[in-house]
């Protein structure tokens, strides 16, 4: 799509009038919201409501702490991880555990330009969880952080153990540029005036995402009578400008590239949360519109395959790109499918870093994606059997 001539006249113009069609859809939208009021249309829209107070509010908040302490305080991962050799396995699980694929893209990055062994890089792709991990810490941060913490762990000692099965210099690069080799950015005119409206209504929706965990219904705390449900509205809205500003690009032939520490701190948190929010966002739908639309029980599907559910969620966790995992940790969070399937999963799946690990050498992320599964069946298998079988 992108090399097609005339997909780029089309990407550039819909990109260059990003703001008046974003403008349109959100006019459109607000019309149908007072408008149209069957079961359907109410699923979407509170679907598309909770995506942003429950998730893209926490996620916001958290990138926009982290990327501001990376920027005032300095703080270069990447130069941590080169000092310190003799800790370049922790410290690649460590940066794999974090939420999101930033960890992982800094290590695949060293990996690329011969810094790193082969063992740091199954270490940080069995320990992410990708953009799933901001979904589930912003709904159960208890089990969040456990999570994080088996990846930690598990992603460790794997990376230990491929160290010592092979040689340190097994399949290392030497000397290419994953940036080259990945894409080349995209470069699309954003609008700073939805930019600036995004910043705008993220602010009380970090105060309304903070309410909401307490379990505080604000729909009737603020209902007036103007607006019946004014928050549900209001996530809707916001929701809304999320999946526009991330959907428009793609449409016109433009890739989604994770942000650079170069780039101004809200870009970068604009840019990454509206990732993560349109994919939550499809995920909620996907879920609640198949169980409503097609009257299907899930949960009792997936009971009738109850053994082999946690390998089903390992073998959708080698599936390149958070987008699959954001639908399996949804089902976890709906009671669909067992944690020991939601540790399977967290440790089989690599997200978006296996992009450019893809792009780098196909032969060592197959292997890689290979070497996360072996554990990934250990450990999701231990947990069902221990914890969960009956």
């Amino acid at each position: 799509m992108i090399n097609n001539p005339t997909n780029q006249v089309s990407g550039q113009f819909v990109i260059k009038n990003q703001k008046i069609f974003s403008y349109i859809f959100l006019l459109i939208g607000v019309f149908l919201f007072f408008n149209i009021g069957n079961e359907t249309w109410d699923i979407i829209k509170s679907s598309i409501a909770d995506a942003y107070i429950q998730v893209t509010s926490f996620v916001a908040g958290t990138l926009l702490f982290f990327y501001s302490l990376e920027k005032y305080l300095k703080m270069d991962l990447e130069k941590v991880l080169n000092k310190r050799p003799k800790l370049e396995i922790f410290v690649s699980s460590f940066l794999g555990a974090l939420p999101g694929c930033g960890g992982a893209i800094i290590v695949l990055t060293q990996y690329s330009r011969g810094k790193v062994s082969f063992g740091s890089v199954v270490a940080t792709l069995t320990a992410t969880m990708g953009d799933a991990a901001f979904l589930l810490i912003a709904k159960e941060p208890k089990i969040g952080l456990f999570i994080m913490l088996i990846g930690f762990f598990v992603g460790f000692v794997s990376g230990i153990l491929v160290n010592l099965i092979h040689k340190k210099n097994f399949m290392k690069m030497n000397g290419c540029d994953v940036i080259k080799l990945n894409s080349k950015p995209s470069k699309y005119k954003t609008s700073k005036s939805l930019d600036f409206i995004w910043i705008v209504l993220i602010i009380p929706g970090i105060f309304f995402g903070v309410l909401t965990a307490f379990q505080i219904d604000l729909d009737l705390y603020f209902s007036n009578k103007f607006i019946e449900n004014p928050i549900t509205f209001f996530g809707f809205f916001a929701g809304s400008l999320c999946f526009i500003m991330w959907i428009l690009p793609i449409i016109s032939g433009f890739r989604y590239n994770p942000s650079g520490s170069d780039e101004k701190i809200v870009r970068r948190t604009v840019s990454d949360t509206n990732f993560i929010t349109g994919w939550v966002i499809l995920a909620f739908l996907a879920y609640e519109l198949t169980v409503h639309l097609g009257e299907f029980d899930l949960e009792a599907i997936f009971k009738s395959y109850y053994f082999f559910i946690p390998l089903i969620a390992i073998l959708i966790g080698f599936l390149p790109g958070c987008g699959p995992q954001i639908l399996v940790t949804t089902l976890y969070l709906n009671g669909i499918i067992p944690l020991s399937a939601q540790i399977g999963n967290a440790i089989s799946n690599d997200g978006d870093a296996l992009f450019p690990a893809i792009a780098l050498q196909p032969k060592a992320a197959f292997i890689a994606t290979i070497y996360s599964g072996i554990p990934a069946i250990i450990v999701s298998y231990s947990y069902f059997f221990i914890f969960e079988f009956y």
